[in-house]
Formats: structure tokens, C-alpha cells, sequence
């Protein structure tokens, strides 16, 4: 049976064709959970046993009576929206600290550009209240957790030290500021540039919550602020404060090869070579660092924090974040951390992520590094992005919990049309992994400049009230929501059908626990509109299309048209049956991690 669907992106109607059209079920007929169906006791009561023997038995052939997931991580139910904090929105002007810094300014640092272009080295006055004044459009438009940008206490004074600055410039920091909250010197102490009266870090947390938003808190746990090449020292940089601002560690000014560990105390947290240009180097075998940073990271946490974001984990062996999380999750069991590794080869990065390496999951820099060049160009292969997904090669301790992304604020943002940045959200919110967005992404605001031009500007609440204007927006806005609402595209195995051209269709497949969703996803990331026949695992009966709000009843067969740019979502709210279907999930589920 073929079954034709048109292909326009706005939702279809509810009636039926003349003609040789499909047969339509009204969505009040289905009686099914948009989540899933929820599966027959006596289905999920067989189901857990069967998992329970296969996790006791040896590991032989695939066990196709599931469960099938990709992962149960509760924060793979949220995509997260990636804000530097002090770029965002300045809520509160009594917080910005215009006067701070005396010579060494703080506050409005502005680069000049060609052609009237700039940037900002400066603090620019967003804060937690601008964050907590956006919390409904954050949610409106599909998320469910917010990435913030450090919190800690930064130095007070723009850095001296380091390379002079100018446009485009990498690891230059002379007359920077740590409005970026990276630099920290005492990472128990909220920096003031954040919070309000009545708004400190756990009532910014709580109030998030009650907006239905998990605070994912960014970390530094290897670094500290610039430490070394000042002219004269200047306060707090190169230094560490604990609770209770004493001072326990200075690297004075010094390079690190004139640092004396074993005999001075100061410099014991600190390594004898540098880790990133005049940033501070932490010892990741010195258990009094190692006990300074799980001990403040644990407060923020009794504090609210949801999750941790850890910067530049690469720049550390494995082995110290697997002590660090042992630390954290001995007291929060399962809490969830996710590292930055800079790196575009999968097999260096893959480690950090396994339960013998550092046993936390990483930002997906090896797929982002294909997502650019497949939505940046038209024209380009969605075959490019297939082998960095490693659905079944052990390869990462889970694949689908990589947080998956498109740029940051560390490189420039995606260069593309607004049609590109479509495409780009179709597949980062129906693939697998946890989908992160960079602030001002949703209207491709900056797009294609880095750091030291514009990467970093300042979004502000005149460009949040005009967002919905833009075509980026209304569409990360339709395909976000349909996330939020389904566990299998949260949570399901990724069963690919085809990567290839301009085409993506895959299946996501979630059973488990007593709940049962399969979403079949079609992208087309091409100009124009494409007709697709769909028939391998095309599992027979009720399907459901969330954005018409009608039910489909399909045999053998779906035909479906794809707009230019378009996204097709199908939901099967049932156990699949087919016995090849299955016999392919039970393979994935197997193989998906090491």
C-alpha cells in the first residue's frame, strides 16, 4: 500500500483526499500518549525479565526481545540552550560594575573591526536576572536546560600580561577581562557581575526550575586565570582563594618552569608548563587540588546546579576526571557531566568518555566538524556525517549521550544561509545525542565570525523580542517543541535507512520500561521538494503524523513528500514486530557502547 503525504512544512489538514489518498485517522482515535505508547503489563513484565537474563547471560547473539534504547539518561530529555551569561541579556544594570578596574578597565572594552565592525573584551551587563527574564522564551521555544557560562569570582581588572589583541585574534588576552567567567581565582565565590538582590545562584535555580528549565553549570577544574607575563602582578590573577578567601595557591607572577612545587606551598596546585597560553596549570595529581575543586563544585551542585559542562578537559589526562567525578558522584550518584576536547579524531577523544578513562561524556566535536561542512554548502553529502555517529562500534562508552552542537563560543559560528541553519536543527533535534544551541543561533545572529569578531556579541533583549520574525526561529521552534515531546527522538536508537545527498531518513526506536515509541524521520536539506518511498523497517499499522494531528494506517509502503528544507516525523506508538527490524535493533542496542 502507498501511502502519500504533501510535503509543506505548515501543518496539513485533518481531511481526506479524493482520490487514491491514504487512509486518515483522526488524532482522538489513536488514544495514544505523545510520549509513547505505554506498553501491556504483561508485555513490559516479560520484557524485564528478558533484560534481566540477558544482563546475566553471556554475550552471544543479539537478545531481539529488547529493551531497545539508546540511552536512559534523564538529561537527554532536555536540548540545551548555550548562553555566556554576560552576553545575553543585562537584567539588572545595578550589577554591571561600570567603575571597576581603575586603569585596567572592566567594563565596555570594545575592538574595533574593518568596515565598522567590533567586538567587546568587556563585561557588557548580562546576569542572571536577564537570563530568569527569558526563561519562557527559552522554553517556548523548545528547551529544557540552560548551559550558563562560569559562575565563579573573576579578577577585578582587565589582564596586562599575555599578546595584545586584534581582529580575529586566538590565545591573545592583553587588556581582556574575565567577563567570560573562565578565570576564576575563587571558585566558591559567586562572581558579582551575576547575581541580584534576592537572585543569587540557587534562587537563579530554583526560579529556573519552576520555569521547567535545569541549570547545566560550565566548570573549570584544571585552570585558573592568567598567571605569568604581567609587568607589574596584578590582583588575583595566577591566584586561588578557598571558602573562606584564603589564599592557597599563587604562581606570583612567575613562568612555570620557575615555579618550586615541592618547596614553596603556594605553588603546589600548579605544574612546572604551562596548559594554555599564561593561563595556570592545576597538578592533576595533587589531591589538594583534586580536593579544593570536588569540594567547591559539590557546593554549587547543594546550590542547584543540574549538570556540569567541564571546560578543556583534554588539556588533562582521563584518569584525573574519572577521580574528580568518583568524587562528585559519591555523593550524587549519577549526576551528569559533559567535557569540552577540542579535537576532530574520534578515537583520541573517545577514552575520556569510557568507564576506564574518565567516565564523563563529551561535547561531539568530531560529528560538528562534518555538520559544518554538510550545512555550510549546499550541495553537500549527509554520507559525511555517517561515520562520525559510531551507532555500533564501542567506540564511546554511549554515542547518544554525546551533546551534539553545530558551533560555540570558541569557534567561529556556522556560516550559513538562513536555509542551512534549518537543515542544521532538523537533524541536530531528530538525531542522536543530546542537541545543544548557541545563544542567538535561533536567528543566525553573527554568523560565520569567531572569537575577537563578533562571536561573543552581545545578543540583548531588543533582538529576543524580534527573534520570532525569523524563518531560523519558527522552524528550530516547531522541530525543538516535537523533541521535548517524544522519548524516542530524546532517547531512542538511531537506525539509519539512508545518508546520502540531500536525503536523511532514519528511525529512532525507544522500548523500554514499559513504554514503547518509533519515530521515522525524513530530512531534506535540499531546494527543492523531494518524493520519498519509505519501505525497509517500515513496521505495519498506525502511524501517527504529529504536525497534521492525524493517524496513517501503512502496510507495506510509505510515499512521502519532503518540502525544500523540510522535516517528515512519523510516530508508531506500539512494540514493533517486524522480526528484521528487530534483529537490527537488538545489533545496535549490542554494539553501541564500550
Amino acid at each position: 500500500m502507498r501511502i502519500e503525504q504533501d510535503g509543506s512544512r505548515e501543518p496539513i489538514t485533518g481531511s481526506r483526499k479524493s482520490g487514491a489518498g491514504p487512509r486518515r485517522i483522526p488524532a482522538f482515535a489513536l488514544r495514544l500518549s505523545a510520549t509513547g505508547y505505554r506498553l501491556p503489563k504483561a508485555f513490559a513484565i516479560a520484557l524485564g525479565v528478558a533484560a534481566t537474563l540477558n544482563a546475566c547471560a553471556p554475550a552471544t547473539k543479539p537478545d531481539t526481545t529488547g529493551p531497545f534504547y539508546g540511552t536512559t539518561e534523564p538529561l537527554a530529555s532536555d536540548a540545551i540552550y548555550f548562553v555566556v551569561t554576560d552576553r545575553f541579556v543585562n537584567g539588572d544594570p545595578g550589577n554591571d560594575q561600570r567603575e571597576q578596574g581603575g586603569a585596567y578597565r572592566t567594563f565596555d572594552v570594545p575592538l574595533a573591526g574593518p568596515d565598522g565592525k567590533t567586538d567587546n573584551i568587556g563585561y557588557l551587563g548580562g546576569d542572571f536576572q536577564g537570563v530568569l527574564n527569558n526563561a519562557e522564551y527559552i522554553r517556548d521555544l523548545g528547551f529544557g536546560a540552560v548551559w550558563v557560562t562560569p559562575i565563579t569570582d573573576n579578577p577585578d581588572e582587565a589582564f596586562s600580561g599575555g599578546d595584545p589583541i586584534h581582529w580575529k585574534s586566538g590565545l591573545a588576552d592583553r587588556g581582556k577581562t574575565g567577563y567570560h567567567g573562565y578565570w576564576s581565582d575563587n571558585f566558591f565565590v559567586l562572581d558579582e557581575h551575576l547575581p541580584s538582590p534576592g537572585l543569587d545562584f540557587a534562587a537563579f535555580t530554583r526560579r529556573m526550575g519552576e520555569k521547567n528549565l535545569k541549570i547545566v553549570l560550565d566548570i573549570v577544574a584544571n585552570h585558573g586565570s592568567p598567571a605569568w607575563t604581567m609587568p607589574v602582578a596584578q590582583p588575583k590573577f595566577g591566584q586561588i582563594f578557598d571558602a573562606n578567601g584564603k589564599l592557597v595557591a599563587d604562581q606570583q607572577n612567575l613562568p612555570p618552569d620557575r615555579l618550586d612545587p615541592k618547596h614553596n606551598p603556594l605553588h603546589a596546585f600548579y605544574k612546572n608548563k604551562p596548559i594554555l597560553a599564561q593561563l595556570s596549570n592545576i597538578d592533576e595529581n595533587s589531591t589538594a587540588a583534586l580536593d579544593y575543586f570536588a569540594a567547591a563544585y559539590d557546593h554549587w551542585i547543594g546550590e542547584g546546579a543540574a549538570a556540569f559542562r567541564i571546560d578543556a578537559v583534554g588539556l588533562t589526562p582521563a584518569p584525573f576526571w574519572k577521580k574528580f567525578g568518583d568524587r562528585i558522584r559519591a555523593k550524587h550518584p549519577g549526576f551528569f557531566m559533559f567535557g569540552e576536547y577540542f579535537e576532530y579524531d574520534a578515537n583520541k577523544i573517545a577514552p575520556y568518555t569510557r568507564a576506564d578513562g574518565g567516565n564523563i561524556s563529551l561535547l561531539d566535536f568530531p560529528l560538528r566538524g562534518k555538520l559544518q561542512q554538510v550545512f555550510e554548502h549546499a550541495g553537500s553529502d549527509y554520507a559525511l556525517v555517517a561515520p562520525q555517529l559510531h551507532l555500533d562500534d564501542r567506540l564511546y562508552r554511549n554515542p547518544y549521550e554525546l551533546v551534539t552542537f553545530y558551533d560555540n563560543h570558541d569557534m567561529a559560528r556556522l556560516d550559513a544561509t538562513d536555509a542551512g541553519f534549518i537543515d542544521a536543527n532538523n537533524w541536530l533535534f531528530t538525531a542522536r545525542g543530546i542537541p545543544a544551541l548557541y545563544y542567538g543561533s535561533e536567528t543566525g545572529f553573527m554568523r560565520g565570525t569567531p572569537e575577537h569578531a563578533g562571536n561573543r556579541n552581545y545578543f540583548g533583549q531588543q533582538r529576543i523580542d524580534a527573534a520570532h520574525d525569523s524563518p531560523i526561529y519558527q522552524n528550530l521552534r516547531r522541530i525543538a517543541t516535537l523533541r521535548r515531546t517524544s522519548v524516542a527522538l530524546q532517547r531512542g536508537l538511531q537506525l539509519n535507512v539512508q545518508l546520502k545527498g540531500d536525503l536523511a531518513i532514519f528511525y529512532r526506536v525507544y522500548e523500554n520500561a514499559g513504554t514503547a515509541q518509533t519515530a521515522l524521520v525524513v530530512l531534506n536539506k535540499g531546494d527543492a521538494e523531494q518524493t520519498i518511498d519509505v519501505h525497509e523497517f517500515l513496521e505495519p499499522g498506525t502511524w501517527r503524523d504529529p504536525f497534521a494531528h492525524v493517524g496513517l494506517a501503512i502496510t507495506d509502503h510509505l510515499t512521502v513528500k519532503v518540502a525544500a528544507h523540510g522535516v517528515r516525523v512519523y510516530f508508531f506508538d506500539r512494540p514493533l514486530t517486524r522480526a528484521d527490524t528487530r534483529k537490527r535493533l537488538a545489533e545496535l542496542m549490542q554494539r553501541k557502547g564500550g
